[in-house]
């Protein structure tokens, strides 16, 4: 053959050849994988895990040097404040009063189902080793490129039940501050209990909250207080809800564990004469030994509670809290 009849074959071969190519069926190309009906939670149990095994290191370092400095990388909000008290109460008694157990070896762990930030993960703790109730501990990433923090810690109240929640692979949702198919929204929950606290009974929420075994320590010690200094001065007590300070996982059945954080504020006006501050924290705190005109204790307070749906005929309830004293002040 020559070569112009090869090189004219070679073209009706190539012809043919895209001639078929546009009859032909297209080639599969790749899909993406099929969006499962139920979208994994943004934390699995292993993640949770390393985030409290990361929390605990920290807490051990700080712990052992008794120093609050290098407490940022993982705690912040309450958590951050009263650990550093703590530390000041450890070496004002030479170690006596040690900085309290926090577990982070999880008996229970609710992880968030949300796209946005800040995300909430909360850890119903072992019991610590010194046989006091179980923690009830708060995670906050507040954004993508942080890390969890521990922003606070709660102690469950004696006999309390922790409401129903989603397993961890499928994670809860997150209520919004505002969400109103609470009966009580996560924003007005702590404001409410805070007036109960500071009021009472004469508050016009007392009949949501019922009695709890933490309205129940802080009036008592507010009388004991009360008493103790009646001789030399008068004794007053304010409960307010820190702004914005409060986060929410939802349960089961439609309501929510919403956690935030209050101060008490507790100012003793002298009348006559002088307090000694005996107490080794308030020394240590206030910078002096006496006070002559006025002594104000001022607490962190973080507490849980759980909120039903609206329309439920069961009021709020309150789950776990912390009591601590963070500052003092006097003249």
């Amino acid at each position: 053959m020559s070569a112009r009849r090869r090189h004219g074959a070679v073209a009706l071969a190539l012809a043919a050849v895209i001639a078929l190519a546009g009859c032909a069926n297209p080639v599969p190309e790749p899909q993406p994988e099929a969006v499962p009906a139920q979208a994994p939670p943004v934390l699995d149990q292993t993640q949770s895990a390393d985030i409290l095994a990361q929390v605990g290191e920290v807490l051990a370092a700080g712990d052992t040097a008794l120093d609050p400095s290098g407490l940022s990388a993982r705690l912040s909000g309450p958590a951050l404040a009263i650990r550093a008290a703590e530390y000041t109460r450890a070496k004002a008694t030479d170690g006596q009063r040690p900085p309290i157990t926090i577990p982070t070896n999880a008996q229970t762990t609710i992880t968030p189902d949300t796209t946005s930030w800040p995300r909430t993960q909360m850890v119903v703790t072992e019991q610590p080793a010194d046989l006091q109730a179980p923690l009830l501990l708060v995670l906050i990433q507040e954004s993508p490129r942080d890390d969890y923090h521990l922003w606070g810690w709660a102690r469950l109240g004696e006999g309390v039940q922790m409401p129903a929640t989603a397993e961890p692979e499928t994670g809860s949702p997150m209520p919004t501050p505002d969400d109103a198919s609470l009966l009580v929204t996560p924003q007005d929950v702590v404001g409410q209990f805070a007036d109960v606290l500071t009021n009472g009974d004469a508050s016009p929420y007392a009949a949501t909250f019922g009695t709890s075994f933490f309205r129940t320590a802080i009036e008592s010690a507010r009388a004991q207080t009360v008493q103790s200094l009646q001789a030399v001065a008068t004794v007053s007590e304010t409960v307010s809800p820190e702004a914005g300070a409060v986060t929410a996982l939802g349960t089961v059945d439609g309501g929510a564990i919403v956690v935030g954080q209050m101060t008490t504020v507790t100012t003793a006006t002298l009348s006559q004469g002088s307090i000694t501050l005996n107490d080794p924290l308030d020394a240590a705190l206030a910078g002096k030994d006496s006070v002559s005109q006025n002594l104000v204790r001022t607490w962190t307070d973080v507490v849980a509670f759980y909120v039903p749906p609206a329309g439920s005929d069961t009021g709020v309830q309150v789950l776990a809290a912390e009591h601590a004293r963070t500052a003092v002040t006097g003249e």
